[in-house]
C-alpha cells in the first residue's frame, strides 16, 4: 500500500450532512489519520459536537457566523476556525468551506443535544 492518497473532488459524490451538503475525501477504512471535506453550508445547519474529532474550517466563499459554545463569531472568506472536541458548533449563513477532520471523520462521532 502506498504512503499517500489522492482524491479528485469532481469524482466524489455529494451527500447531505447536518451542515448542508458535503464531499468527503480520504474516507477509507485504512485511513484513520485525517479527512478533508468541502461543505456547502445551508441555513438549516444543525448545532452539534464531536467527542473525538478536532475540525478546522477554512471559509472559501460567503460569509456569516460560526456558533462556538454559544458564542457567535463573524466569518468571511479566508477565516480559519479550529474546533476542538466537545465544542458545540454550527455555521450560520450561506458559505462554502473546507473542513479538515482530525482524526479521520467518523459518522458515529456526531452528537446532537
Amino acid at each position: 500500500m502506498a504512503n499517500y492518497m489522492i482524491a479528485h473532488f469532481d469524482e466524489i459524490d455529494v451527500q447531505s450532512c447536518p451542515c448542508g451538503y458535503v464531499q468527503r475525501a480520504f474516507v477509507s477504512p485504512d485511513n484513520k489519520v485525517a479527512t478533508l471535506h468541502i461543505v456547502e453550508i445551508t441555513e438549516e445547519a444543525q448545532l452539534h459536537y464531536h467527542k473525538k474529532l478536532t475540525e478546522i474550517y477554512l471559509v472559501l466563499e460567503g460569509s456569516g457566523t460560526v456558533e462556538l459554545d454559544g458564542k457567535l463569531v463573524p466569518v468571511k472568506p479566508l477565516t480559519v476556525v479550529l474546533i476542538k472536541p466537545l465544542c458545540r458548533h454550527r455555521a450560520i449563513g450561506r458559505m462554502r468551506i473546507v473542513n479538515v477532520s482530525i482524526p479521520a471523520f467518523d459518522p458515529k462521532d456526531e452528537w446532537f443535544d
